[in-house]
């Protein structure tokens, strides 16, 4: 069975990954304040966006079935076998039921389930690629919860070949009794901190999760009294490799913690069963090659990046460098460089550059040249700069108007919503910060910023 881990931003997760990647389900992992056995994120949002997601594809199942009937022979002589698989997907009972947990009141389940057609025509409405979901998956989704109280015979766990239903799989790392084990005085403990798992660049010390997952065995059996040490090997390790091959790799600086005291280190019988079970995994390759690519936006001559594929001579006219570092880059480009802060790090860094970058991106489209837009991790600040770029120059189409559509709308959170749907067909791996995106939705709305003739 095909699994996936992400994190606690799942629905946007769910609508930006490659489909394919949920065919045989997922885990969800997260957890909430002490006391409270489940987020509200697994009680309520992830079962509405599978239940709205069900509905999506049960449409569209419809309508290729309708299209089908009207009488479409050329289709049907081409792709036989596929016109097959889709008959016996619609002739299946499609679940779109709302699936939510026992403690989930009445009158909240009636509340939810009123707006469910509402929900489901806003998804349908802002251009998703359900198309894409709805070939992949062939059951319907569906969520299970467990938490540290749940108890599961393994033995008597059906195949999951069996069950009619994709699992969307909601893991709750939290205490629901409310009291938290504290293993010292030290930096290290079980208490859980809000939000800390979006503020990773202050724990994380330079590991990526991809080197965590390489390497996931090893520093969990050396435990706490050593980790640090082998984190700092490992990424230095993964520096030197980008150094050498003239990527970018600046030099980690872990801020020193208040106090650092002696853990022991746990035994392996104190890890959950099932982490243990996720943690059966296999990973080839070199620890150092994480996959950077080119995104292209459609046929927009707009491309997302990492900065370090700067290095590599990309087949594009300009670059547009949104990362704080400045490059290198072969004299034939056009460049501008843009050093925007992250939000956690300045509230207006990156409102302050629209402007320039939007300016910079019209006089370079406008002759029809290619534009890369990067930052140091090509899922955050350049996607919120293209965002911009598109609201600003394009159409909803994804075509190049000078900004002619633009003078003539009206923004709202619900077009910028759409675009933003626009860009994570292409660019799978978007993860847009929501204190970026606020400073995008305050730019748009203030016109005198916007250098758009």
């Amino acid at each position: 069975m095909a699994t996936t881990t992400i994190g606690p931003s799942a629905p946007l997760a769910l609508t930006s990954m490659s489909p394919f990647s949920l065919k045989g389900g997922c885990f969800i992992v997260d957890a909430t304040r002490k006391g409270k056995r489940f987020p509200d994120s697994m009680s309520k949002t992830i079962p509405i966006w599978t239940c709205v997601l069900n509905r999506c594809i049960r449409n569209y199942f419809s309508t290729v079935y309708e299209k089908a009937s009207v009488g479409m022979d050329d289709m049907k002589s081409n792709t036989c076998k596929a016109d097959n698989e889709t008959r016996e997907l619609i002739s299946r009972d499609w679940d779109c039921s709302l699936h939510l947990p026992l403690w989930v009141s009445v009158t909240e389940r009636a509340a939810i389930e009123g707006r469910l057609d509402e929900w489901t025509s806003q998804l349908e409405a802002s251009g998703a690629d359900i198309a894409s979901l709805a070939v992949s998956l062939r059951k319907p989704l569906r969520p299970l919860w467990i938490s540290q109280r749940s108890v599961i015979w393994l033995n008597e766990v059906p195949d999951h070949e069996s069950w009619e239903f994709t699992p969307i799989i909601l893991v709750s790392a939290s205490s629901s009794t409310g009291v938290f084990q504290q293993r010292t005085s030290s930096e290290f403990s079980w208490t859980y901190i809000p939000g800390a798992g979006d503020d990773e660049e202050s724990w994380a010390r330079g590991l990526t999760p991809t080197l965590f997952w390489i390497h996931a065995y090893d520093l969990i059996n050396l435990g706490p009294a050593i980790c640090n040490q082998k984190v700092a090997e490992i990424v230095e390790k993964d520096r030197v490799y980008r150094a050498q091959r003239g990527q970018n790799a600046p030099q980690v600086t872990v801020r020193p913690q208040n106090s650092i005291g002696s853990c022991k280190q746990p035994s392996g019988e104190e890890l959950p069963s099932h982490l243990k079970l996720l943690l059966n995994i296999k990973t080839d390759g070199d620890c150092c090659s994480e996959e950077h690519r080119l995104v292209w936006l459609a046929s927009t001559n707009i491309v997302v990046g990492t900065t370090q594929l700067v290095a590599t001579a990309p087949d594009v006219d300009c670059v547009l460098n949104c990362d704080k570092e400045l490059l290198l880059v072969n004299p034939s480009y056009t460049c501008l460089h843009l050093p925007i802060l992250s939000s956690k790090l300045d509230r207006f860094s990156l409102l302050s550059s629209l402007p320039s970058a939007v300016s910079f991106a019209r006089s370079n489209l406008i002759r029809g040249k290619t534009l890369l837009v990067c930052c140091h991790d090509g899922e955050d600040i350049s996607i919120c700069v293209c965002l911009a770029i598109l609201i600003t120059l394009f159409d909803d189409q994804g075509l190049f108007d000078d900004g002619k559509s633009f003078r003539e709308m009206q923004i709202t959170k619900w077009e910028m919503r759409k675009r933003l749907v626009f860009v994570c067909k292409y660019a799978t791996k978007a993860r847009p910060s929501r204190g970026n995106l606020k400073q995008v939705y305050s730019f748009l709305n203030q016109r005198e910023r916007v250098s758009v003739p």
